[in-house]
């Protein structure tokens, strides 16, 4: 028991501080396990054969394929339009929209695609934009809430069931949790985002659009007087060589974001442009588009023997001056949030490889409403920070699927129609139909009826290429699940779940099993602000289950009770992805989370104790 203790706090710790990969923390503690002769191979690998790690593979497939194809958004645009010019209908329909669609898809995948659509709406109904936004991240928590497939807290709960000889969850047995969260959400986030009123409209009469172009992003940051079009010459001596022979980053604290290609006939003029990589060979004629200090850039030119192509000189600086434009048609631009446990929090740039991790070039950094543009190469990132990156608009998707690192906020919805599918969209919505009868009705196992509607989304052309569904599952996300499982069975195993247990049960046991409902949901949203919900709600499962067990009642209402409290963190704005990604747009603070947030979150918590030994009764 000592050992799985001891492996349990020091996991929990890594969690928390963040510094390491989730899944890496998870591979770390499955080993420990072994080695400490706490669970043999067979039990401490079970979780890669687990069917809920399996079905959330395949739900990542799935969601993919509904994103992809645009089914989802043309379904949630048909039905926000029935709001018509009526605020508080729009208030409400967003939350439905979101819940509804958040049933299906991820909140983070739900939030990504309905926030362009409702900003666009707000705008043409003269709505409060900041009163929708974050109701609508929450809603796309509530929305995980309704089904069995909607959130992974209830795939685990479900998952804990059967392995302890329950019965597992129904497709719709949390249905009317999540009906009761949305109704008592609706009714109390309409007077707690009325604090939100006055800097909606401060930004409204401003002027200000909550989601920025490109272009209004590249002048924000500032880039284009950061900006320098150079040429290479004829006998510059990086003619023919490889960008990472140059490492102009290096030797020149530079930038290259974009390289043109001039062709130049007898007859016309064009140009190809492209995102530069470590091997792009460099050649005559070519136009570097190059972020950095004049200095640098001087210095560069001068050694290299290029040639600046804008001639017009800003007298005040003696400095050419940008005459050009990014063409963002081809090359994108957009904002992404770190997150609390990202990766990225207190590593420099430089270190954190971006480049060549994922050939997107951070161009600046936003903290605390300032823009930081020069040098950025040495400065650390924090949790928080707002990063400009550049990149193709397919290198740019790619990064929304970091999900527990960063978001992507600023993807143009005319550049997220460019990747999706339309025509297969009906083809879709009947693969999702059947699945969801099929788990409604038992025709099959849950987890057969989600792989055959992945294969079946595959198979009928719902993404370009088999390599795109494999793209749109999370890996970290599925390896957390699977090492952080053996966790939980040596839990189980070694009493160290019964003693946690015991542990609430002694102090608030006396009080009734109300009173040790109440600590086990207290104590798993108290975690959840600090890790994933996902790894919080595998930890406090078999501790729920265990509480159940000691004071004699059905397991039910303390596990629901662990995936509610799991899923339902609403007070800061990086304990889930959608809550960060409508920061910046909504123009929200970390006291706007809290005021609305907590308070809402701590109702739930109070709702809930009273409401599933009711509808789960003891």
């Amino acid at each position: 028991m000592l050992a799985t203790l001891i492996i349990l706090l020091v996991t929990a710790v890594l969690l928390v501080w963040g510094k390491i990969r989730s899944d890496i923390i998870a591979l770390c503690s499955l080993l420990a396990l072994v080695l400490t002769n706490v669970l043999t191979p067979a039990e401490a690998l079970a979780g890669f054969s687990n069917p809920v790690v399996i079905m959330i593979a395949a739900l990542f497939v799935v969601g993919g394929a509904i994103t992809k194809t645009g089914l989802a958004e043309v379904v949630s645009n048909r039905l926000l339009k029935l709001a018509g010019d009526s605020n508080y209908k729009l208030f409400i329909l967003v939350i439905l929209v979101t819940a509804l669609i958040g049933t299906f898809l991820s909140n983070t995948g739900t939030v990504a695609m309905l926030m362009p659509i409702v900003v666009s709406m707000a705008a043409k109904s003269k709505a409060n934009v900041s009163r929708l936004l974050m109701p609508m991240a929450y809603a796309s928590s509530i929305g995980g809430m309704m089904t069995l497939i909607g959130t992974p807290p209830t795939l685990i709960m479900h998952n804990t069931l059967i392995e302890a000889g329950y019965e597992g969850l129904q497709f719709f047995t949390t249905l009317p949790v999540g009906l009761i969260l949305l109704f008592f959400g609706i009714l109390l986030l309409w007077p707690l985002t009325k604090m939100l009123d006055k800097k909606g409209k401060r930004d409204q009469a401003d002027g200000e659009t909550t989601v920025k172009s490109p272009e209004q992003l590249a002048n924000d940051y500032n880039v284009i007087d950061n900006l320098y079009r150079v040429v290479v010459q004829k006998g510059s001596p990086i003619v023919g060589k490889k960008l990472a022979d140059i490492d102009i980053t290096k030797c020149y604290s530079l930038i290259i974001s974009e390289i043109r290609i001039r062709m130049i006939s007898s007859i016309s003029r064009s140009a190809r442009s492209f995102i530069p990589e470590a091997s792009t060979v460099l050649a005559e004629n070519n136009v570097l588009y190059i972020i950095g200090d004049f200095k640098d850039v001087l210095r560069f030119v001068k050694e290299k023997n290029l040639a600046f192509l804008d001639s017009q000189i800003d007298k005040q600086v003696e400095r050419p001056k940008f005459g050009g434009k990014f063409k963002f048609n081809e090359i994108g631009m957009a904002e992404v949030v770190i997150l609390k446990n990202s990766r990225l929090h207190n590593r420099t740039v430089r270190e954190s490889e971006f480049r060549s991790n994922y050939n997107v070039s951070i161009l600046g950094i936003q903290r605390n409403d300032r823009h930081i543009i020069q040098d950025i190469k040495d400065v650390k990132m924090q949790s928080g920070d707002m990063l400009l990156v550049q990149g193709t608009w397919e290198d740019i998707d790619r990064l929304s699927r970091l999900e527990n690192e960063i978001v992507v906020i600023g993807q143009p919805e005319t550049e997220a129609s460019k990747i999706t599918l339309n025509h297969k969209a009906p083809y879709a919505a009947i693969i999702l139909l059947l699945m969801v009868l099929a788990m409604v009705f038992n025709w099959f196992p849950p987890v057969i009826a989600v792989l055959l509607a992945a294969v079946f989304m595959v198979l009928g052309g719902c993404f370009r290429t088999v390599r795109d569904a494999y793209r749109t599952i999370n890996w970290e996300s599925v390896v957390l699940f699977a090492g952080m499982m053996p966790l939980a069975t040596a839990m189980e195993k070694t009493g160290t779940s019964a003693l946690v247990t015991n542990s609430i049960v002694d102090m608030v046991g006396s009080f009734g099993p109300y009173a040790v409902l109440a600590g086990i949901m207290l104590a798993t949203s108290t975690l959840t602000m600090f890790i994933s919900n996902t790894a919080t709600a595998i930890l406090f499962a078999p501790i729920g289950l265990q509480a159940a067990l000691s004071t004699g009642v059905s397991p039910y209402p303390f596990l629901i009770g662990v995936a509610v409290a799991a899923s339902m963190c609403l007070a800061s704005p990086f304990s889930t992805p959608p809550n960060a990604m409508v920061m910046s747009a909504g123009k929200y603070n970390f006291m706007d989370y809290i005021k609305v947030g907590l308070p809402l979150q701590l109702f739930f918590l109070v709702l809930m104790i009273l409401f599933l030994p009711i509808i789960f009764p003891f």
